[in-house]
């Protein structure tokens, strides 16, 4: 029997779970993985006997732990360190394979089944995951209020309010890395040279490190991932080759991307590959460098996160409710011009969640493809998409394609929390979209107010700023 990979929710029950994990039995280990406010995921090793043993009370009540040692601080403390981890059976869970050893009956490497979880102390969910989900929840609750209350609106969209089934939130993120061969330091000046030079970018992998791209990118396809692409990014330098033949001094930049999912989804998506990452590339000896800005002078590493919103009717189609009905002649509809503002005016209270260290900081400076003010850019005409790659937040849109708008905000690196960074958007966005729409403002106002002049009158927006850079 072929290896599993994952575990998706329509088989999170007793009965379906003993029999695929007694059909399996690479998988030894059941690790239940809560996410605390630093973005941290919980790991333990609990065997997979003792689960099948005492799953229903497991699935039921999850799991007692120590809070005292995960960052929950005003939360859980040392006079009071219980909290439970409570397994989330709405989203899929992951195999984890150790490719350094093998069941000695079937030969497979040994699994551990990752369940994402709650964390919870003294009855409450306190963890990132749960603190994504409220604002989940929150928002679509409120989005249907606003389309209630403004029919008009979901008209201008092709739909009627009676005809929603589901308010639908989509997230992704786009990882850099830099991979570097361990003890092993690069000339800066030559680093520097080949940035300005744009030696790299896009350039074709070699060796180790191409090896390692291409089995990330098949085993993202395993666990249903659905990756999209991998290349080269603007760091790096050429490998060296010693004299044996063995590629020395490795240090390049690299992107994977995978697609889109619920942000809660999303988020643990992002967590389970950052380690298939380091797994993979430390197999081949390689270094992953996850920090913002490894490398002061060089390019740092970003991890764009992609926002969309949309409604799924209840005869299965889906509406974007960032686009306009009629894409030559809007750049957003009311919804996504009021949730592109809501960000907007709302960063400074968005940002220490986004940027939340000294490192984060040394990436966002002017001249490395960061953002540097807090503006947007919508495109110069209406059927030309925007290129500005400065910007906080850009709109990504296609004339041909509604379903491809969508927001990207490009300041988090890998080291933001994902679930905290979405959930801070999502309100920042609901909050613009209920004020613009309270203040009954059409497409035409919304243009002009985002496009505003520092110093002119704004009905939402603040008066001393400016929102628009193309």
């Amino acid at each position: 029997m072929s290896r599993i990979y994952t575990i998706k929710a329509e088989y999170h029950d007793v009965e379906n779970l003993t029999k695929i994990l007694s059909e399996h039995n690479e998988i030894q280990f059941v690790s239940f993985m809560g996410v605390d406010i630093g973005g941290n995921g919980t790991d333990e090793k609990i065997p997979v006997k003792l689960f099948i043993k005492d799953m229903e009370e497991m699935l039921k009540y999850g799991i007692q732990t120590d809070g005292s040692s995960v960052e929950l601080q005003g939360i859980a403390d040392l006079s009071d360190a219980r909290v439970d981890l409570l397994p989330d059976t709405d989203c899929t869970w992951f195999v984890d394979y150790n490719y350094e050893y093998s069941n000695y009956e079937n030969g497979f490497p040994v699994g551990t089944l990752i369940i994402p979880s709650f964390i919870v102390h003294k009855n409450k969910l306190v963890c990132s995951r749960s603190t994504l989900r409220r604002a989940e929840v929150h928002f679509k609750n409120e989005i249907k209020n606003v389309l209630k209350n403004h029919p008009h609106i979901a008209e201008s969209l092709g739909f009627k309010y009676e005809d929603i089934d589901e308010v639908l939130l989509t997230a992704a993120t786009e990882l850099e890395m830099w991979v570097k061969t361990p003890e092993q330091s690069a000339d800066f000046e030559e680093l520097h040279a080949s940035q300005v030079l744009k030696e790299q970018y896009w350039k074709r992998t070699m060796g180790t490190v191409r090896t390692v791209l291409e089995k990330i990118m098949h085993l993202l396809e395993c666990y249903d991932l659905k990756p999209e692409m991998a290349h080269k990014e603007v760091g790096g330098i050429t490998n060296k080759i010693d004299a044996k033949g063995r590629i020395t001094h490795v240090m390049e930049q690299l992107e994977i991307d995978w697609r889109f999912s619920s942000p809660i989804q999303a988020s643990d998506n992002e967590i389970f590959v950052k380690q298939l990452i380091e797994d993979q590339f430390r197999y081949h000896g390689l270094e992953v460098l996850f920090k913002a800005k490894p490398i002061e002078g060089v390019a740092g590493n970003g991890e764009h996160t992609h926002l969309g919103a949309a409604v799924r009717l209840k005869n299965n189609e889906k509406v974007n409710l960032f686009a306009p009905n009629n894409m030559q002649e809007e750049y957003l509809s009311e919804i996504g011009y009021g949730a592109l503002m809501g960000i907007l005016k709302n960063y400074e209270v968005i940002n220490p969640i986004v940027s939340a260290t000294n490192d984060a900081f040394n990436r966002l400076k002017p001249g490395f493809e960061a953002p540097v003010c807090t503006v947007t850019s919508l495109g110069g005409t209406k059927d030309s998409p925007s290129r500005n790659r400065s910007v906080l937040i850009g709109v990504i849109r296609s004339v041909d394609n509604k379903n491809a708008v969508r927001f990207e905000l490009r300041s988090p690196n890998p080291y933001s929390n994902t679930y905290l960074v979405i959930a801070a958007c999502i309100q920042g966005m609901l909050e613009g979209i209920v004020s613009i729409t309270d203040a009954g403002m059409d497409c035409n106002l919304l243009e002009k107010e985002i496009s505003k002049k520092y110093g002119e009158d704004a009905v939402y927006l603040e008066k001393f700023r400016e929102y628009r850079s193309e």
